[in-house]
């Protein structure tokens, strides 16, 4: 089966990309990320997974602020189960509990994924449709109608056997979209770019034999935006030009992924990389 979703990628990607003299782009700082995750894996085939996450971004470590825990200023915790039709088709549901110093959300996701050989290589798309939710003060105060995005994901990868160590170097690309389902005539009119954010991801991933998975990572994420002119208080002459604006962050991260078989033997299945 060939793949079909990599013409909407590459669209995506020169739609997120305008020409370099109308675009302002900003190197932001570093940020850390940590997953550990427990994997159920089903004799149907299909899984269930738990994940915890933090993100700690270390410029911030000198600010004083107790709504920070253990150094995370982004926690989470998430729910995912996927259903294999076949060996190239799978869906799925997910659920996410988030917060960012103090500011909740939970996040309800539907997927659907699709993989297939691309020469020696293992061709991956991912796509999936999301929902951000405020509750509890962050919906008091903040936004309570949530946001509704579209993530198209495609992923390359190889799995190398060395002994009891399996290595799968992988390089994926993200492109994630606003989408506005209804029109709230009494909120004002923003300029919104078509690509909201994207993320490049390169990683290797270590299986260390059926129950344990390591996998490094280094990313690029970018998020798009319209910015408006700044004008001087003084002379009211225009300080900024507005335009659009790249705000870069260089990610580094670490997931571990402990699998559990049902029945406890390990049986033949199609494992995914940790990036689910």
């Amino acid at each position: 089966m060939k793949p079909f979703l990599a013409p909407l990628l590459l669209a995506a990607t020169l739609l997120a990309r305008p020409a370099a003299a109308q675009t302002l782009r900003r190197v932001q700082d570093k940020q850390l990320f940590i997953t550990l995750q427990g994997e159920l894996a089903l004799k149907n085939g299909d899984y269930l997974l738990l994940s915890v996450f933090g993100q700690n971004i270390p410029a911030y470590a000198s600010y004083a602020d107790d709504r920070r825990l253990l150094g995370f200023d982004t926690r989470g915790l998430g729910l995912t189960y996927e259903h294999f039709w076949n060996n190239h088709w799978s869906g799925g549901a997910a659920f996410v509990q988030e917060s960012q110093l103090g500011n909740n959300y939970i996040i309800p996701e539907l997927l659907v994924r699709h993989r297939s050989r691309l020469g020696p290589l293992t061709f991956g798309q991912r796509l999936s449709g999301y929902r951000t939710i405020a509750v509890g003060n962050t919906a008091r105060f903040g936004n309570p109608e949530g946001l509704n995005f579209l993530s198209l994901r495609a992923d390359l990868e190889k799995l190398f056997p060395f002994g009891a160590v399996g290595v799968r170097p992988r390089l994926s690309y993200e492109a994630t979209m606003n989408v506005h389902l209804q029109k709230d005539k009494n909120a004002p009119e923003y300029d919104q770019r078509t690509i909201q954010h994207t993320s490049l991801r390169a990683e290797v991933g270590l299986r260390f034999g059926d129950h344990f998975d390591l996998t490094p990572w280094f990313a690029y994420t970018t998020a798009y935006y319209f910015t408006l002119p700044q004008y001087s208080p003084i002379s009211g002459t225009p300080s900024t030009g507005g335009g659009r604006l790249n705000l870069v962050t260089p990610v580094i991260g670490l997931d571990a992924r402990f699998t559990l078989f049902e029945g406890r033997a390990v049986f033949e299945r199609q494992q995914l990389p940790t990036q689910h």
